[in-house]
């Protein structure tokens, strides 16, 4: 039910003008929380009205489905500072930047600065210079987990 609800989600979004950048589920079967961080597809910064936006076009839309209980709890946000990445997309928008990022071929997680992506689709690798200018090689599907990373400015 989680995949269905996900493409209700995206889909919904997408008629809207948005992006789904990340889906979690929590909360209980009786009464279920769906967080969810969408970006404009624009490229403009999510603002407070298009989450209001979003949310009253997906509760719309999940309401009619009936792919949630009567009673949930819907939050859209934006993605953040530390947004994920992932796909070849965000990957390719964030070339230049810092990220922390996951993966058994990288020794766990660490922080990289996005050098490239290169490859053919489906199959890209990700470019990324450690702390120590050495350059690493990893493939999108070896990753586990990146996001953005920030850093406040003292």
């Amino acid at each position: 039910m989680s995949d269905s609800l996900q493409a209700i989600v995206r889909d919904g979004l997408v008629e809207l003008g948005y992006e789904l950048v990340e889906f979690r589920r929590g909360g209980t079967r009786s009464r279920p929380l769906l967080d969810v961080r969408v970006d404009r597809l624009d490229g403009e910064a999510v603002t407070v009205d298009d989450c209001a936006r979003a949310s009253r076009g997906l509760e719309a839309r999940l309401e009619a489905s009936e792919a949630v209980p009567e009673r949930y709890v819907l939050e859209v946000s934006s993605p953040g500072v530390e947004r994920p990445l992932s796909t070849a997309a965000h990957w390719r928008r964030f070339i230049g930047q810092q990220a922390s990022v996951k993966s058994d071929r990288l020794g766990g997680r660490a922080e990289f600065r996005i050098e490239a992506l290169e490859g053919e689709e489906g199959s890209e690798e990700a470019v990324l210079v450690d702390a120590k200018g050495v350059v690493h090689r990893v493939p999108l599907a070896e990753i586990g987990e990146a996001r953005l990373a920030f850093h406040w400015k003292r």
